[in-house]
This record gives C-alpha cells, structure tokens and sequence, in this order.
C-alpha cells in the first residue's frame, strides 16, 4: 500500500516536470515552426475526413432522434434552435476531441514510443538537438491549434447534417434554418466551445506525448504506449467536460 502511494506521487510529480518544462521550452527560443506547421498538416488536415464523416452523422443523428420529443409538443420549429445550442455547446468540442483522441493519441503515443524504443530520441540529444522542444512542444502546440479548428469545422459540418434531416421531413429553406441557427448562438456559447477545444487539445497533445515519452523499452511498450495515450486522453476529456460545466454554471451558462 505505501509502495503504491509512493509510486503515485513519484508519477505525478514526473509529471509536474513534464509540464513545468513544457512552458520553458515554449518561450525559450529556438522555435521550431516548421515541425509545428508540420503537425499541424498531420494532426489536422489528415484527419478531416474521418471528422466530416462524425460531425455529418452526429447533426443528422441527433436531428433525426430529436424530432420526435419536440413533434409531441408541436414544436418541431423550434428544431434549428435545438440543435445550433447542442452542437456549438457540447457535442462539437466533445466529439471533435473524442475522434482526435483515438486517432491523433494513438498516432502519437505510439509514434514517441517507437522513437524511443529504437533510440532515436537519445540520439537526437547526443547530436546536439533538443528533442523535447522538436518533438513534445510542437506536438502539444498543434493540438491545442488544430482540435480548436476542426472543432468549428465539425460545427459547421454538424448544422449541415442538421439540416439535411429537417428537409428531409419540412419544407425549410437554408436562409430560414441559419437564421434560426445563428440566433439561437450567442457570443459566450462560441467562447465556452473555444475553451472546451482548446482544454481539450492541450490535454491530447500532452498526455499523448508524456506517455510515448516515457514509455518502456520494447515493441510490448509501443502498443502499451498507444492505448494508453487513447484510454488516458479520453477519460481526461470526460472529466475536464464536467468540471468545466460546473465552472461555466457559476456564471448562469
């Protein structure tokens, strides 16, 4: 029992350090831009097609599950309403940040892993280049800028599945269903979706990256190293959405 407590905080104090040398590395020059731009590319433009897809059947899904509740009260008009409010405030960031978890997490923890296993990364120092800043910093900044980006995109994807639902059942013109979306949104349901996605991508790019970094030797810690990168990410996402609801209630949202 003690040794397992003592091995918890030996964790969590490793990954204080972690953390702690993240924000040094991040404004302490050089700056490696082009890795950034780099995973940038990889995190975010290579995973569009997977995110169009689950942002398409989350709006169409939810529309189509929704419409009965509110056909009870006669309230079908109110559908465009419902879904802007449910995906901007929850079900983008949310499933934006569930889709990256397992693919961008497990790309990776299970890329790091590899690095290390085969010593890249010890040779890496031994050239004089500073891996934590190429690989950990450029990774974990372009999850916090990319989840953000897709998470608008599969926004927008979402409210056209949306509405592909309605017309399939009402007679609605697109000017009429945005009009309706659009005034539903307010200003702080855009800025409680950005917090969320970027919360959301620091904490895959980071968690992703600590466990691929000191994962253990071997091809066994490589696929250790990837599913624990989804499992972590994806618990931590879950937990990170209650406690930032509970914040955002203080404040009447």
């Amino acid at each position: 029992m003690v040794k397992s407590i003592k091995n918890l905080l030996l964790e969590f104090a490793r990954i204080h350090r972690f953390l702690m040398r993240f924000f040094r590395e991040l404004i302490t020059p050089p700056y490696e831009f082009k890795e950034i731009i780099r995973q940038c590319y990889e995190i975010g433009w290579k995973s569009f097609p997977l995110i169009s897809l689950t942002g398409f059947i989350v709006g169409f899904v939810f529309t189509k599950q929704s419409r009965p509740s509110l056909e009870e009260f006669g309230a079908t008009s109110w559908l465009p309403s419902l879904i802007s409010i449910a995906i901007v405030r929850a079900l983008a960031p949310l499933v934006t940040a569930l889709i990256s978890s397992g693919k961008v997490g497990s790309q990776i923890g299970a890329e790091l892993s590899s690095m290390n296993v085969t010593e890249q990364i010890d040779a890496m120092e031994v050239s004089g280049t500073n891996p934590y800043k190429y690989l950990i910093v450029s990774r974990i900044l372009a999850t916090s800028i990319m989840i953000p980006i897709l998470t608008f995109y599969v926004s927008g994807i979402g409210l056209v599945g949306g509405y592909l639902s309605i017309i399939s059942h009402d007679d609605l013109s697109m000017l009429s269903f945005f009009t309706q979306v659009f005034g539903a949104i307010e200003y702080i349901d855009v800025i409680a979706m950005v917090i969320r996605a970027v919360v959301f991508g620091f904490t895959i790019g980071f968690i992703s990256c600590y466990v691929g970094y000191y994962s253990s030797k071997g091809t066994e810690g490589v696929g250790k190293a990837a599913n624990s990168a989804v499992v972590a990410s994806m618990f931590l996402v879950f937990l990170e959405e209650i406690l930032i609801v509970q914040i955002l209630s203080f404040f009447n949202y």
